[in-house]
């Protein structure tokens, strides 16, 4: 019954691992797509007033990437954006490191 117990253990264990690592994977995948989102959404936008895609990519690429620029020079907000990703592997690295104690008390 221990083996069973041990074995539960390690796939909800296994479980958290994925559920982390897809969390931060979101996390840090979203800051990259924001941008290229709003550069679709530039183009589209364009289109819309009747400027062809091509012109339009002209003139959107230029305008995210000057906000890119303001939210980079903005003092703390990439540290903070950044640190914040950091703090989500600490947490889901303390919570797979905390079910080694549950097969510890398992196991004896």
């Amino acid at each position: 019954m221990k083996k069973v117990n041990v074995g539960l253990v390690r796939l909800l264990q296994f479980l958290v691992f994925v559920v982390f690592t897809f969390v931060v994977i979101v996390y840090f995948g979203a800051m990259v797509l924001l941008p290229l989102d709003a550069i679709a959404l530039l183009i589209k936008l364009m289109g819309v007033v009747g400027l062809h895609g091509f012109i339009g990519a002209l003139i959107a690429i230029p305008v995210v990437g000057y906000l890119c620029l303001i939210v980079y020079r903005t003092p703390g907000l990439c540290k903070m954006v950044v640190d914040t990703g950091i703090d989500l592997v600490k947490t889901g690295k303390l919570r797979v490191e905390a079910f080694n104690e549950i097969i510890d008390a398992v196991k004896a």
